[in-house]
């Protein structure tokens, strides 16, 4: 058994890891600000502390030691730092969930290469200072250039379930049965995704693994934005409004200008492997589509 803090684990892929640390006996605390009901009863602990007050995060674990901790909800080099300097020599290995967003120049099969954190230039600021993709970047430089516990960041990129809170697949399933545009840019790019299921399994194989660095966790294969939206189409049993020139209610969340997705040849080598898109993207579409009105 291990005792393991887990940071954002009351919605969606946290959940998911959370439910499966404690059915495996694991001695689970979830830190959380107490907003959002978590459905695990007695089974876990709780912490309600503010995750960006470095005070209220050094108050709550001041005499805490851990075997892992998983942090869900960093976004910013200024809470990377505080989580380094309240957790040396607290934990024996950090998991930071990071995102394909640290790869600023979009291309097909982005390796882990593409940006390295271990010489990123550090700008310290909050979340409200940078843009999500770069306050990720900051943050993972600061986790492998200031912490002395091993750091595992994991570059998910789109994760999507039928829990998905964001609601990014279903805006397609939504507004395509609706009859309403959806706008994008380029429809012949390819995007990454991984499932939700897949997204807490590799997060807890990232905590008790050997694995230290940055890893891609992603589906192998790609559809591009008119094969996903074809896929759509045939479960909805309606033809879209494909709009590219549109507004901020018909833009699509997956509008990138040009593919943009990642290979998985490093986490399989270190002997985790994704559920490949074709096994689980089509399936999820159907269910989604067979829940709209």
């Amino acid at each position: 058994m291990k005792k393991i803090l887990v940071f954002g684990g009351t919605r969606f892929f946290g959940k998911k890891l959370v439910e499966t640390l404690l059915e495996e006996g694991h001695d689970v605390t979830i830190a959380t600000r107490g907003k959002t009901a978590h459905s695990f009863g007695e089974k876990v602990n709780q912490q309600i502390v503010d995750r960006t007050n470095k005070s209220d995060l050094a108050s709550a674990f001041a005499d805490t030691q851990w075997d892992i901790i998983y942090d869900n909800i960093c976004y910013s080099p200024d809470d990377a730092l505080a989580a380094c300097e309240i957790f040396a020599g607290k934990t024996r290995k950090y998991v930071f969930t990071s995102t394909m967003s640290t790869y600023s120049d979009l291309g097909a099969e982005l390796s882990e290469g593409e940006f390295d954190p271990y010489h990123y230039e550090i700008r310290y600021g909050g979340l409200n200072d940078f843009s999500y993709g770069e306050g990720k970047r900051l943050a993972e430089a600061v986790f492998f250039q200031k912490a002395n516990f091993p750091v595992v960041a994991v570059r998910f990129p789109i994760v999507l379930g039928e829990d998905d809170y964001t609601r990014r697949l279903h805006f397609h399933i939504e507004r395509t049965a609706e009859g309403k545009a959806i706008s994008f840019l380029n429809m012949d790019a390819r995007m990454s995704y991984i499932l939700s299921d897949d997204a807490s399994e590799f997060l807890k194989f990232a905590g008790f693994s050997e694995i230290v660095g940055a890893y891609n966790a992603t589906s192998s294969g790609t559809y591009s934005l008119k094969e996903l939206m074809e896929m759509i189409e045939g479960s909805v049993g309606k033809k879209a409004k494909i709009a590219l020139v549109g507004d901020d209610e018909s833009r699509s969340p997956f509008a990138v200008p040009k593919d943009w997705y990642m290979t998985q040849a490093k986490s399989i080598e270190a002997g985790f492997t994704c559920q490949p898109l074709e096994a689980w993207l089509p399936d999820l579409i159907k269910t989604l589509s067979s829940q709209v009105k």
